[in-house]
């Protein structure tokens, strides 16, 4: 489906007419579709409330009998240090072997009878907590998740199993080129920005964190006003309202308030290499973009999209420098956009890449084009957010990067209203200070041609 997306933009998004290529200052667009207010974009089956100080959206959806919920902790890296990376990740995951109400055995016997699974997502905003359940064990279920949550036994042998497991994993993370290369971008492009820390910790770090420091964080961290509850499923909001108060609202209140991380700033150009003998070369460079609620974020995310198209047609389709290019798009409360390929011939690639750029930033795409892309984009979009799961996630980033779940709803008609102005002027303010990763033969590329992006 990605593939066909690709090929679809490289298609239909051709340059248009040449304009002036410096900066020009954002001025309001005029947008194609009616201006509706948020509130126009609720619907019947979704609802907000506050259980005891803690946020809750419900969807109530019939069409299955599956029920997803997720507890968010809010702050994601924002929480940690260098030495903290990984604490939180280890705390959830090591509250599967067991709490004060459920010993390991017991609790992995009733969730095994059930067929229900919890699992734990680190992330650079937040964490999750996450259950999946059918109706008829939604409560049952909440009350290993919730007890894993508030009431972790963290006993020391448990504990260096999990630490050991996460390390491991941590560890064969230089064994992948990609997962390294991921890693190594996120943290040159960001270093002394909260998205500069891995959510997953370091061998270093994961080490370094004590029992002690475990309970501590546990104590200070795990408060009502860090929790934000996303259910999506067939139950009740008076069930809800029943299962959040009688567990996760008896929490302390705490004083965490969220918001997003500043926007980064990032110096201009160059790269971090890793030395590596390997059939190809792998190169992945970062930039930062707009916050969630700029106008700017739907304008970027489309031209990472025709800008993943016009690479994979120039540097894979036309010239086959490549099994795998593209222009990633990070959905995060403060947007990350990047160049992604490996190649054999880098310092070629990277001059495409760079030509493919100034051409965004130089003229614009078809308003035909655009309007075919936009279309395509919302079918994939929603496509890749239709289960339970996938729609939780849905609401809760337009709550929380947008400021209101309707904003979700509101996803197709703030793409139809991006012009190709507003992709032009996006591709100008934002394609530049892309700051590199390579892992490869540093001996094939000319250090020098990360520093003109």
């Amino acid at each position: 489906m990605r593939r066909v997306l690709l090929l679809s933009v490289a298609a239909l998004c051709v340059a248009g007419t040449a304009v002036e290529a410096q900066f020009v200052p954002r001025s309001p667009s005029v947008s194609r579709v009616e201006s509706r207010p948020i509130a126009s974009y609720a619907d019947s089956l979704t609802e907000q409330f506050t259980v005891e100080g803690i946020p809750v959206i419900l969807r109530r959806v019939t069409a299955n009998n599956v029920v997803a919920a997720n507890v968010y902790l809010l702050g994601g890296t924002q929480q940690l240090s260098r030495e903290s990376q990984g604490i939180e990740l280890l705390l959830l995951e090591a509250s599967e072997q067991g709490t004060r109400k459920y010993p390991r055995d017991v609790l992995r016997a009733r969730m095994a009878a059930m067929g229900s699974a919890v699992g734990v997502s680190p992330g650079v905003d937040w964490s999750v907590l996450g259950l999946r359940s059918t109706v008829a064990h939604f409560d049952s279920t909440w009350a290993i998740l919730a007890d894993r949550l508030m009431a972790p036994r963290l006993d020391s042998a448990d504990l260096e199993r999990v630490r050991t497991q996460i390390a491991t994993a941590v560890g064969q993370r230089d064994e992948s080129p990609d997962a390294l290369l991921e890693h190594l971008a996120d943290s040159v492009a960001f270093d002394g920005h909260p998205y500069g820390l891995s959510p997953v910790g370091t061998p270093a770090s994961l080490a370094g964190l004590s029992r002690a420091e475990l309970l501590a964080y546990h104590q200070a961290h795990v408060v009502k006003s860090r929790l934000y509850v996303v259910i999506v499923g067939n139950v009740t909001r008076a069930q809800v309202e029943r299962l959040v108060r009688g567990t996760l609202g008896t929490l302390p209140a705490g004083t965490y308030t969220w918001s997003p991380p500043p926007v980064p700033v990032i110096p201009r150009g160059g790269a971090t290499f890793v030395n590596r003998r390997l059939p190809t070369n792998y190169l992945l460079g970062y930039y930062a973009g707009p916050p969630a609620t700029s106008r700017d974020y739907a304008a970027l995310r489309l031209a990472s999209a025709v800008l993943s198209g016009r690479l994979f047609a120039e540097i894979r389709e036309k010239l086959n420098l490549t099994y795998a290019v593209d222009a990633p798009f990070r959905e995060r409360a403060v947007a990350v956009g990047g160049l992604y390929v490996t190649t054999t011939q880098p310092d070629f690639v990277l001059s495409i890449m760079q030509r493919e750029m100034r051409a965004l930033q130089q003229g614009t795409i078809s308003q035909d084009g655009l309007d075919r892309l936009v279309q395509q984009f919302i079918v994939n979009y929603f496509l890749d957010n239709e289960t339970n799961a996938d729609q939780a996630n849905l609401l809760a980033r337009a709550a929380l990067y947008q400021g209101d779940w309707r904003k979700a709803n509101a996803f197709a008609d703030d793409l139809r209203a991006v012009t190709p102005e507003d992709i032009r002027l996006a591709a100008v303010q934002y394609f530049r200070n892309v700051r590199w990763a390579f892992i490869g033969d540093a001996l094939r590329v000319d250090r020098r041609a990360f520093e003109r992006f």
